[in-house]
């Protein structure tokens, strides 16, 4: 293996090995999802990033899983899996359409559906002037059913939402799909990457880099000394709510901190479909061995709030947060 970059990337051999017990893994974090002893977990492939989260976050009361950015080819690949999805940022954009009666933007229209075009005919039809109007045939609604499609990939709008028993569905066509692993460049022939904040099969704890520095500015009295923490890598939700925890009551209630987000994933802060309202008191004790601070849990069970943005600056004065998006 000396003097190789990347060994495995011609071994197919080496592959079956790396990618088998990559599903081992893939399927412990899912068993430990679906019995709430993992809050939730990331799947980075080298095109798309997919979250899974345990049923009671996110205001959800199934498990879910949200993956972005997507294309026309890996939805078309889940539909003929058998996989039940939505597209929330679509409809989302669709009913405001509705009720407010104005245009989308440009990537982010809604395809016309076979029924809209024979709703809009019959309408003809009535008023009688159906014959001094060309009817597009089936071809070119299709062709514009694709162009609207395809328009939306790589978007946020192109975001997948999968819930309940379709995430299970899920799990084997992501551990079945050939297209998940790269064929070129530094990940090729690797499995995707796990994140996860609980120990799972096959696991390897990383430590995040953390860089500290200390300047002196100008102040009314002089020179004031101020101090820097800059952290790198996946930090993910919980590890930032811990560290603003942290920082809270060691900097005495006064801090700013920038954020700096993987932009793909910032969809996730996108609020899924609620059908009910969920117990808070029930979904706390259900989840009370997930790993997480109960204050954290708490935050993360919460519907999101931020949309398709993400966090960019975070303050606080005299305990009293401030935040930027």
């Amino acid at each position: 293996m000396a003097g190789k970059t990347s060994p495995w990337s011609n071994d197919d051999a080496l592959q079956h090995v790396l990618m088998s017990d990559w599903s081992v893994s893939f399927t412990s974090l899912y068993n430990l999802l679906k019995t709430k002893l993992c809050p939730y977990f990331y799947i980075c492939t080298y095109q798309f990033t997919v979250l899974f989260r345990a049923a009671g976050f996110a205001g959800s009361d199934v498990i879910t899983a949200l993956i972005s950015p997507t294309t026309r080819g890996l939805r078309e690949a889940m539909k003929n899996e058998g996989i039940d999805f939505s597209l929330p940022l679509i409809k989302e954009t669709a009913h405001k359409k509705k009720r407010s009666g104005t245009s989308l933007g440009h990537g982010e229209e809604q395809a016309i559906s076979d029924e809209d075009e024979e709703e809009t005919f019959s309408w003809l039809k009535e008023m009688g002037v159906q014959d001094k109007i060309k009817k597009p045939d089936i071809l070119s609604i299709k062709l514009r059913k694709e162009k609207h499609e395809v328009q939306m990939d790589h978007k946020p709008e192109s975001v997948v939402l999968v819930k309940g028993i379709n995430t299970f569905t899920l799990l084997n066509f992501l551990i079945n799909c050939k297209s998940l692993v790269a064929t070129s460049g530094p990940q090729a022939g690797l499995p995707p990457t796990l994140l996860s904040p609980v120990a799972f099969r096959g696991a390897t704890m990383q430590m995040l880099k953390a860089r500290s520095v200390s300047v002196k500015t100008q102040a009314p009295s002089g020179y004031r000394e101020q101090f820097s923490l800059e952290i790198t890598g996946p930090v993910m939700p919980h590890s930032l709510h811990s560290v603003l925890t942290l920082l809270q009551s060691s900097q005495s209630g006064s801090f700013s901190a920038g954020l700096y987000t993987h932009e793909p994933t910032a969809v996730f802060n996108s609020s899924p479909p609620v059908d009910k309202v969920l117990d808070k008191d029930i979904v706390h004790k259900e989840l009370a061995n997930c790993g997480l601070h109960p204050k954290t849990l708490e935050q993360l069970s919460q519907i999101p709030l931020l949309g398709k943005s993400s966090l960019q600056l975070v303050e606080m004065n005299d305990y009293i947060y401030n935040w930027r998006s």
